[in-house]
């Protein structure tokens, strides 16, 4: 039986990107937050294992770090603690965002706004911005339609080594990338557990995503690879009107 997303994944996220370039992704997001004037006291939203939660603690930012599956979120935890980190780590949806006080910044990080559905795009932008002091910065990145449809769409990607092997295996369905993963888990007396789970990517034009944002309150300014039409990632750098 297939399980909520990021359950079987949950536990070996980090693991499985790392070869991601999560140092120099980090650094990027912290000399973008100091260009953007960002406050000390923040949110990693969408923090999986809480990589970029801890790169932006030991820069000296106050962060917390949210995320809607709890098996991700206990490894968070546990390579916290083995850092020496003090982050908190919250368990939330990002389409209902709600903090008890304002920070001075929000990021999220590798793919986490193309989770979010298109008929809640304009919503999660307008929680986030209540989040946000005033000036507030608002960093995130999407992978584009072109990646979704051409790159990730109707493939099958697999990848095996002695702790993890996984298949995953993807649809391409017009607005949205339906995604079927397979992970065998390698145990400590050498036998392997299997999990199923399913996950919904959805493709935001740079266009839609610029309306909600306006919408929303932010300013902003857009940072890509280059690669034209076949661009594949693009940042957003925001801030709170």
């Amino acid at each position: 039986m297939k399980q909520p997303m990021y359950s079987a994944l949950g536990g070996v996220f980090e693991y499985l990107n790392s070869d991601c370039g999560y140092e120099q992704w980090s650094q990027y997001l912290i000399e973008r937050l100091k260009r953007l004037g960002a406050g000390a006291e923040g949110l990693d939203m969408g923090c999986g294992n809480g990589y970029f939660t801890r790169a932006l603690w030991r820069a000296g930012y106050r962060v917390k770090g949210i995320d809607i599956s709890p098996r991700m979120l206990s490894q968070a935890v546990i390579l916290a603690r083995a850092e020496g980190v003090g982050a908190e780590f919250l368990e939330g949806d990002i389409t209902k965002l709600k903090l008890s006080g304002k920070v001075g910044f929000v990021v999220a990080v590798n793919d986490c706004i193309n989770y979010v559905p298109h008929d809640k795009l304009s919503a999660c932008f307008k929680r986030v911005a209540a989040c946000l002091v005033k000036g507030g910065a608002f960093i995130f990145d999407v992978s584009t339609p072109y990646k979704l449809e051409n790159i990730l769409g109707d493939n099958v990607f697999f990848d095996d080594d002695e702790k993890v092997s996984y298949i995953w295996s993807n649809r391409f369905c017009g607005d949205r990338v339906e995604m079927d993963i397979t992970v065998f888990i390698r145990g400590e007396d050498g036998r392997y557990a299997r999990e199923d789970e399913s996950q919904t990517q959805y493709a935001h034009s740079e266009e839609d995503i610029a309306a909600a944002l306006v919408k929303a309150g932010f300013s902003f300014e857009t940072e890509g690879h280059l690669g034209g039409d076949k661009l594949e990632r693009i940042n957003f750098l925001c801030k709170k009107l």
